[in-house]
Parts: C-alpha cells; structure tokens; sequence
C-alpha cells in the first residue's frame, strides 16, 4: 500500500534505534581474507599526516593498492566518501544532485566495482529522478548512502590476489570503520558545520560524534560514532529528450509549409523543456564495536554499521508532449481530435543546421506540465562477528560470520499532469547557447486557467540487497621465506525488486464543476533561480491540493495500485568459493623479492525469476543455471633499492552480469515521451578478463613519492544492451499492456535486451607524485602537493538489435584522461588545501537509440573540473574552526547525443550550484 509520509521519524528518534543497534551489533577485523593492513594508533592530525599515512600503506602492500586515511579522529578528508576516492589515480565518479554517487575505476564502471565494508561485501543503493537514471537496480554501490565522518581507512585494490574475493574487473574498495584498538584508551571528538547552497540559498546542520575507550588493560574496547546531516539542493537546466527524425510517431503533418522537417535525415527534439529539481535529504550513521582480546593469541570483534538517508524531491517541468506520441491505434483513429501527437503538427518554419532542426515554429502542439513528487530512503545495516586465534607461533586460524541489508524504499513517486490541445505559435530555438534554448509555448505559461488534468501516476516501488557471508580462513608460516594461506567462503546474495502502479493512471475524476479543467486555485508557480532561461517561470499543478481533493492515497478505487506485472523480479545468487595463495620472500641474487602466487575457484548457482507475457497471459518464470571460475593470480615486489619498487601482478578476473540483465520476461515502462521495452536474459555469462599491471614507485624522501603504472585488461567477453526503436506493435506483446499509460500501439518505443558480446581490450598509464616541501626554508615547509594523472583506451564492438556490428569505441563510462591536483598547507595554526579534478568526456550509451544514431551515433557527457577548498584555524589542541567551499567552479553535468551527420546535440543540461561550510571541531 502507497501511504504518502506526512509525519516522518525524528532524527532523536532514528538515533535512539541506531544507537541500540550498534550497542547489540558486530565488529570487524581487518579487511578480510587479505593480508591486512593494520592502522597505528590514530593519532595524525593534518592532511600532510593523512598523506604520509597513506603512502605508508601503498608501500607495504603486494599489489597495486591506493588508500585514503582519516586526517585525525572523526575526520575525513571529504564530506562523502566517492567525493575522497576521486583523489585516487584511475578514480572518477559520478554525482547526482551535485553529490558524488557511483565511482569508475580505470575506464569501468560501478558494475565492475566491488565494494566491502570491513571486509564483508556489501552493495546499497538509493533512487533519483529519471534523467539520472532513476532508482538503482544494478550492482553498482550508491556512496551517498554514508557520511565519510563513519569511516576510518579506505582501500582501492586495483590488482587481485587469490584471498580477495571475485567479482570485480575493476577494483575493489575497502571501506574501514574505526575501533577502539585504534586508539589509547579514552578518546571523544565531535565536530558540527553549517552547510550553505548557493543554488538552493538554503543552510543546513552536519553534525559527528566519536566515543571509544579500553578497559581492562587494553583488552577490551567499545566504541561508538554518530553522523547526521541534512542537505537542500535545486537542480536547474533544460532536456530534449533526445532528438527523433522526422517520420518517427507517425511523422509531422503533410499540410506542414515547412516541409524539409518532415524528412527522414531532419532530427528534432523529443519534448524540449527546462528543469527545475528540489532535492531535501537527511542522512543519519552509527558504527558500535566491541572489541576483546583474551590473550596475545586471540582477539574477537563485534561490529554494526548502521545508516539511512531519507528524501525527498520536487521535478517541475512544462514541455511540448506531442512530438513524442503518435496516433491513437493502428487504424490511425484519432485520441481525441484535439490530441492526435505529432501527426497533427504543423511545422510552419524552421531552421535546419548539422541535420537538426534547431529552430521551429509549430501549430496544433499538445502542451504538457508536470509535478512530481518523490519520497524515498534507503536504511542499510550490517552486523558481522570476527574471532582469530594463534596456535603457537605459525599457524593462525581466522572466521567470520556476517550479515548486510539493504532496503531502498520509494512508497511515494506520484506525478501529477495537466495538459492544453491543440496550442497554436509554439516555438523553439536552439541557435544561441543550445543547453539554454528559447521555448514560447504559444500561451502565457504562467496563466494557470484553461489546463485539463491529464494523468495521475502512482508508482511506488522497492530494491532490497541482502548478503549472508561466512568464512573461514588459515595462515601458516611454513618457513621464515614463506607463509601458506588459505580459506573457504560461503555467501548467499539476493536481490528483489517491486513496482506498484495504477490500473490506468489516465482515470482521473472530474472536479467539482462536473469538467476535468483544474481550478485555478489548485495550480502553483514554479521557476528557475540560479539559471537564466526562457520561459523562467510557469504554473505546475498542485500536486498536494490535487492528492488531497480526490484522496489519491486511498490505495482504493481507481487509485488503487498494484504490483506492476512487468517490474517485479529478483536474482538469488549462492556463491561457494576455496583458494590457496603463498606468500614467498626471497632474493634472486642481490635483488629482494616478495609477493604472492595463488588461485581462486568459485562456483555460482543463479536464480532468476520474473514475468514472463504470453498469449494466455502474464506468468512467473524462474531460470536456474550454474557457472564456474577458476581465478590464478600472481604479485611480484622488487625491492631494487630501499626506496624504489617495481611491481607487476598477473590475474584472471570476473564480474558478474548486471542484474537487470538477468530478469526473463519483458518489461513495458510508459513515463511521458519516455517508452521502452526491456527485456532480460537469465543465460547470460559473466564478463571475463586477465589483468596485467608493471608498476614502478620511487618514494624518494619522508612522505613523498613518484609513480608509474602501466595496466593492460583482455576482456574476454562483454555484456552489451542492444537498442533500437520501433512501434510497439511490432513487439508482439499484448496491446493490454498499455491500457492506462496513455501510449499506444503505433507509437515508437525503446526496444533493449542485454547480449553476449566479445570484449576488447583496455589498457592504461598512471602517473603519481606526491611530496611535501620540507626542502622549503620557513613556513614554505609547510607547503605540499599530490598529482595524479591517468589515460586509460579501450575498444569495444558494439553490436545493433540484429547482432551485427556498428561500431568500434571506447566503454561507457570511460573518461580518456583524467587528473587530481591538490596543493596543502599544513601549519600548526592555519592549514588548507586546493584541490582541482578534472575527468575528460565519456560516453554513456553506444551505439544511440533513435534512428540516425542507432549505427554510428552515441550518447556522451561533457568532461568536468571541479575545484575545492578548505582552510583551517586551529586555536588549541582540542579545538579547530573550519571553512570549506565544494564544487567552487559550478561544473554543470552536461549529456549530450551525437552522430556523424548531426554532430553533438543537447540532451540534459543541470547546475547544483556552490556549497559552503563553516564548521567547528572539539577533540579529548
């Protein structure tokens, strides 16, 4: 049942629950089944101290391994976590409403990146607006869930040794949470800052606390630490829609005087329109642990890790629908003769550049405008008990048992529209400045009189993602040059997702006066403020006046939802694995060596199930399928010098498919001028790949260092989403399908079904160089840098909807270059930084989806170079005051559609503005 939240739970009250759970909860040891990295007593303060620390752990690891350390108790270089990894060489992320969401790592994307959580996998995920694509479904792990204040150490392992376990192409993080060993006995810190959004001209609380201490002669510890925050931010900018050839939904009228818009070479937008987001989030963290440590053989950790983020967001739009629906049916039967899409149009004039018609006056345009309200959270808990125990002075035997869960609730995502028929004037003009386009609608977009209630969607919907982990691990030191480790593992993953729509969410009651023409009286104003565009206001109904008038909520009547037949699947994945790796130190000659050799076997037993459509109606289809993976790898240190390593590592890798590749059935979604048709494929195999990475580090004085990297991935196979477009009739399905979502069986839909596909291969360079300017006379000493650089190329045959090749480029999601600049000054009273990071253009779908970039077109976004700062006063040992500016350059995320004939074309254009930070830190 879909119940709007109109009182939600305190933040007093969500911390009381979290505090119990952590109180009854589990801690961690080390990152498990790999040799782990043991933090010293925390007590560096200073981002210089973080760097060092940093560097530290980089050196002393087998394989190729970045880290980022807490700058002092509580304190992490970044307010959000994917925001610190970007620092990394080969690390770019993604944001969503100006926050870092999802990471890459070396050209791949958040499917090939495994995440762990004190050594235990985990993936979480959260929901955004469909232009951001929407609720995550997939295995890509949504950081935004957690405040950065929860974690002590992260860990980018970018090569793979046998103990870790599989699943990643790209690397795998290790998020860390602090424990009472880590620090001597009685330690409290807390911190409180005031955030300020230029954008939303709104200020909100960040507030974190830390409380650990040790008893009974350092053999028992408890530790607690508390995050919360609120943010507001407001997302402005314009979409398209992508941009559609002339005779697509049925193709403009014949009678149209400017006849050259009707060709099949002529692309024009699919509903042009600004955007205007509000987005509110409370995000509230726990971490408790208890440590014990009986003996100098035996150590136990009990650890909870607990966090939610609580949402909402507001999407204002007023846009041209019917350049993106055809006809009624078939037959060609009119909706209404005052709705009858595109093929009613009449292009009267325009202006053909590149192909595209980036200036057209039209009559007979269907005008839309929408409200849409989302309410969503995502809690997310894990509790894990670890124990290891010495038996004499060489054998060591170590477990854990574990559980994560994650539940993404979305119970409101309504959306409210009223349309005007039949509009005469209507014009766009993209000729100026194309992401701030001039749209005159023909009517005063901002009169609310004369709007007909058009639909109500009601579309709940739920992600849950839940692991069981056990495991059991040995290490024996055979001789003072080798070590044997070896375990097994046992983790179950399972997946679920709902839907829940309206039966016809083009049932909507009349009003009071018998009509469905909304009054005036329940419609509101929405605009932009931090863009200038054209319109910058126009009216929007009330969606709450509207929910409230016919009680929408009700789950009964018309307004009664149910689970959507084609958006209700899961995956059940039972993963059994066993490996054995050595760890060897020795020298060949003079030259010493170190490093691993070893092998993983993993065998995975998938279940699948969803909603098959077949002529007698819609069933449940469960496929079942086994696969196995053996997984050699190998790490070689040459220490040619003290101070200069080279490394090289060798491994077979695998990454499972996505999970919404794996749904059997087809899924029919209908969201305004939005259609497709998805379909899964159960039978799909896992992206296979052999990693090879040569790496030279030079850490040539105290807490510096230079670096290069060269990496090379064979991707043995692929997984690519074949799209194309055309009318839903030619799908086969039922038109019942349809009933209620106001599209119809001639109108154009996305069709895309995941395929095996051959790989490519991806290689790369990494450069690093990191020094503080001790050399410096005075206060220049103070002064330090960090430079990384990294260029990574790929190739990829992309395949069209027939399986024949189309094209030859780079992955999704992979930026050519990329490069992290940061300048420190760290002194005893004032201390800041600057950090610059920049990412080059990627792509996002290839090949594209409509017709004329469905061959040798693509989807891409514009490179970014964000610019922070922070600056610190420290008046005592306990007490610091701070000043931080994010995103200080205002970088727009910027999506784009390109082909040869039409060049590069808007699709989403946003802006989240600037955010500041006044804080005050108090430490004992």
């Amino acid at each position: 049942m879909q119940v709007q939240n109109t009182q939600k739970k305190t933040p007093v009250t969500l911390l009381a629950l979290s505090i119990g759970l952590a109180l009854s909860g589990t801690a961690l040891a080390q990152d498990a089944g790999t040799n782990p990295t043991d933090l010293d007593t925390v007590t560096v303060t200073g981002y210089r101290a973080s760097v060092e620390k940093a560097l530290d752990i980089k050196r002393g690891e087998a394989g190729v391994v970045d880290a980022i350390v807490a700058e002092d108790i509580g304190k992490f270089p970044d307010l959000n976590l994917a925001e610190s990894l970007q620092r990394i060489p080969g690390v770019v992320i993604t944001r969503e409403a100006g926050e870092g969401r999802n990471i890459s790592v070396r050209g791949l994307g958040p499917d090939f990146t495994r995440v762990r959580i004190n050594g235990m996998e985990a993936l979480t995920t959260v929901g955004a607006g469909d232009q951001s694509g929407g609720t995550n479904r997939g295995r890509g792990f949504d950081f935004n869930v957690f405040a950065s204040d929860l974690f002590s150490q992260l860990l980018v392992r970018k090569t793979a040794s046998a103990d870790v376990e599989e699943g990643s192409l790209g690397a795998t993080v290790d998020l860390r949470t602090a424990r009472p060993f880590d620090y001597d006995g009685f330690t409290f810190a807390a911190s409180g800052q005031a955030g300020y959004n230029a954008m939303a001209e709104k200020a909100d609380p960040r507030m974190a606390a830390l409380i650990s201490n040790t008893f009974a002669d350092g053999t028992f510890g408890a530790l607690l630490s508390v995050a919360y925050s609120e943010r507001q931010a407001r997302e402005e900018g314009s979409n398209t829609g992508r941009w559609a050839n002339g005779p697509s939904n049925g193709g403009f009228s014949a009678t149209s005087p400017f006849a050259a818009a009707r060709s099949a070479d002529v692309y024009h937008p699919r509903f042009p329109r600004y955007v205007q987001m509000e987005h509110e989030q409370k995000r509230l963290g726990v971490t408790g642990t208890l440590q014990w440590k009986p003996s100098d053989a035996t150590e136990f950790s009990l650890d909870a890790l607990y966090s939610k983020i609580d949402a909402t967001r507001d999407e204002h739009y007023i846009e041209a629908i019917s350049f993106s629906r055809n006809r009624d049916s078939a037959t060609g039967a009119l909706r209404r003769p005052d709705r009858d899409g595109k093929p009613s149009m009449i292009v009267k004039n325009g202006v053909i550049e590149n192909n595209a018609l980036v200036y057209g006056e039209f009559d007979n345009v269907d005008i839309r405008s929408e409200n849409r309200h989302d309410e969503w959270s995502t809690e997310f808990k894990q509790l894990s008990l670890n124990g290891q125990h010495r038996f004499g002075d060489d054998f060591t035997l170590s477990g854990k048992i574990g559980i994560s869960r994650s539940k993404h609730e979305n119970p409101v995502q309504t959306t409210v529209i009223m349309d005007k028929y039949d509009v005469d004037n209507y014009s766009y003009d993209y000729r100026g400045n194309s992401r701030f386009p001039t749209l005159n609608y023909g009517i005063d977009p901002t009169n609310p009189a004369g709007w007909e209630l058009a639909e109500i969607r009601l579309r709940p919907q739920y992600v849950d993602n839940d692991f069981d982990t056990g495991q059991l691990d040995f290490n024996w030191n055979i001789s003072p040059g080798f070590r044997l480790k070896g375990g097994v593992l046992a983790k179950d993953y399972t997946f679920k997702t709902t839907e829940l729509r309206r039966a016809s969410e083009l049932a909507v009651p009349n009003f009071a006066d018998g009509t469905k023409i909304v009054p005036v009286d329940m419609t509101a104003q929405a605009g932009l403020k931090g863009i200038n565009g054209s319109p910058s206001n126009w009216v929007v109904p009330d969606l709450n006046a509207i929910a409230d008038q016919f009680d929408i909520y009700s789950n009964s009547g018309i307004f009664a939802v149910a689970p959507r037949a084609n958006n209700v699947r899961s995956v059940e994945e039972k993963d059994r694995g066993a490996y054995l790796m050595g760890e060897f130190s020795t020298e060949l000659g003079s030259l010493p060596l170190s490093g691993n050799v070893g092998v993983r076997y993993v065998r995975t037993k998938q279940s699948s199930t969803g909603l098959s459509t077949l002529a007698t109606g819609t069933v449940a289809t469960t496929e079942n399928r086994t696969y196995n993976d053996t997984l050699p790898s190998f790490n070689l240190v040459a220490e040619v010098s003290p101070d200069f390593l080279i490394r090289l590592g060798a491994a077979k890798v695998m990454s499972r498919p996505g999970l919404g590749s794996l749904t059997p059935g087809a899924t029919v979604a209908v969201a305004g001028g939005a259609r497709t048709i998805s379909s899964g494929n159960p039978d799909l195999e896992p992206i296979r790949a052999t990693n090879v990475d040569l790496g030279f580090e030079w850490y040539f004085a105290e807490g510096a260092m230079a670096g290069i990297g060269l990496f090379y991935k064979d991707i043995e196979s692929f997984v690519q989403t074949t799209r194309e477009v055309r009318p839903y009739s030619d799908s086969g399905l039922p038109a019942s399908l349809l009933i209620g979502t106001g599209a119809s069986p001639t109108d154009d839909f996305t069709y895309s079904r995941p395929v095996n596909t051959p790989g490519g291969e991806l290689h790369g360079v990494e450069a690093n160089y990191t020094q503080p300017f001790t050399f410096l006379p005075g206060k220049w000493s103070n002064l330090g840098v960090q430079l990384n650089y990294t260029w990574v190329e790929s190739q990829i045959q992309y395949l069209n909807a027939a399986g024949q090749p189309v094209m030859k480029t780079d992955l999704t999601g992979l930026s050519k270059s990329s490069w992290n600049a940061t300048l420190f000054y760290e002194g005893k009273v004032f201390s800041g930084r600057v950090s610059a990071t920049n990412r080059d253009d990627y792509l996002t779908q290839a090949p594209g989806t409509e017709t004329g970039f469905n061959l040798d077109g693509y989807h891409g976004m514009t490179g970014t170079t964000v610019l922070d700062a922070s600056i610190r006063y420290t008046i005592s040992d306990q007490l610091e005051l701070s000043l931080e500016g994010i995103n200080l350059t205002n970088e727009a995320s910027d999506e784009w559609v390109y082909s040869p004939a039409t060049g590069r074309l808007p699709l989403q254009y946003t802006e989240t503005g600037r955010q500041f930070l006044l804080g005050v830190r108090y430490k004992f």
